[in-house]
C-alpha cells in the first residue's frame, strides 16, 4: 500500500520526538527554577522543534525575518495547517514566543510541568469569558518577562483547506495588552502531518512574516476591522505563496 512507505518515517520521527519531549522537559524544569529568564530555555525550544524537522527531513524556509524587532513583545496570529505549526514557529520566528495549549495536555504529568515553568497558557474552553480575562492576565506577564504570545486564531478550515475565518480573541488580547500583532503565513505543514493522520511524510514548509500591525489606541470597538485585516494580510500572502 501507498502509505505503508511513510511508516518508517512516521516511527522514527515519534520516537525521537518522545525522547527529545522528555528530554527538552526535564531541562526546561530544572532551568526554570534556577534561571526563569535563560536563554536556554528559548535554545531548548528550538531544539526539540528541530529534532522533529531533522527526523521527518522537513526542509524550512524563512521569509521576512527583517520584520521583527527582538526588542518588541507581539502577538502573534498565523493560521494552523497542522500539529508542525508550533514547532515551524519556534524555528522561524526570531523571538521567545509562547502559546495557548488547551487544558487536556497539561494531564500530561511530565509535559504539563514543563509548559508551566516555561509559560505556556492554560486554556480552559468551557470557561469561556472568564478564559479571556485569565489569557489576557497571563500574556501580561509573559510581555513583562519580554516574550510574546502566539495563536493560531482559526475557526473551522473549508473543505478545499483554505484560510478559515478568525475567532476574535487574539485581537481583542492584543487591543487589550496593546501589543503589535505580528501576521505570521505557514503553508506546507499539512501535506507533511495532515490533520487526523497518524503518518508523517517529508517535504518543505515556508514561513513567512509580514509587518506588524500597531494596535497603539485602539478600542475594542475595533476589534473585528483589526481580525479582518489580519486575516486579508494572511489570506493575500497565502495566494503569494501558492503562486512562487
Amino acid at each position: 500500500m501507498p502509505r505503508l512507505r511513510h511508516l518508517p518515517r512516521t516511527v522514527l520521527t515519534l520516537t525521537v520526538a518522545f525522547a527529545a519531549t522528555l528530554i527538552a522537559s526535564g531541562v526546561v524544569i530544572v532551568t526554570s527554577r534556577i534561571r526563569p529568564h535563560s536563554d536556554l530555555i528559548e535554545r531548548t525550544a528550538r531544539a526539540w522543534s528541530r529534532a522533529w524537522m531533522l527526523t521527518a527531513s522537513v526542509d524550512l524556509t524563512v521569509m521576512g525575518s527583517e520584520n521583527v524587532d527582538p526588542k518588541r513583545s507581539y502577538v502573534v496570529v498565523a493560521n494552523h495547517e497542522s500539529n508542525l505549526d508550533i514547532m515551524a514557529c519556534f524555528l522561524a520566528i526570531p523571538l521567545p514566543i509562547r502559546f495557548l495549549a488547551k487544558r487536556e495536555l497539561f494531564r500530561v504529568p511530565i509535559l504539563a510541568s514543563a509548559m508551566r515553568a516555561i509559560g505556556i497558557i492554560e486554556v480552559d474552553r468551557q470557561a469561556r469569558l472568564a478564559v479571556h480575562e485569565q489569557v489576557n492576565s497571563q500574556a501580561r506577564q509573559l510581555v513583562a518577562a519580554g516574550r510574546s504570545v502566539i495563536v493560531y486564531p482559526e475557526g473551522t478550515r473549508t473543505r478545499h483547506g483554505n484560510l478559515g475565518s478568525f475567532k476574535k480573541g487574539a485581537f481583542t488580547m492584543a487591543i487589550a495588552t496593546q501589543l503589535p500583532i505580528l501576521p505570521v503565513t505557514i503553508r506546507g505543514t499539512r501535506g507533511i502531518w495532515p490533520p487526523g493522520s497518524w503518518l508523517i511524510r517529508s517535504g518543505s514548509i515556508t514561513v513567512a512574516i509580514d509587518p506588524a500591525v500597531e494596535t497603539s489606541g485602539l478600542n475594542r470597538t475595533s476589534t473585528n476591522q483589526l481580525r479582518d485585516d489580519v486575516h486579508a494580510v494572511i489570506e493575500k500572502r497565502l495566494e503569494l505563496l501558492a503562486q512562487s
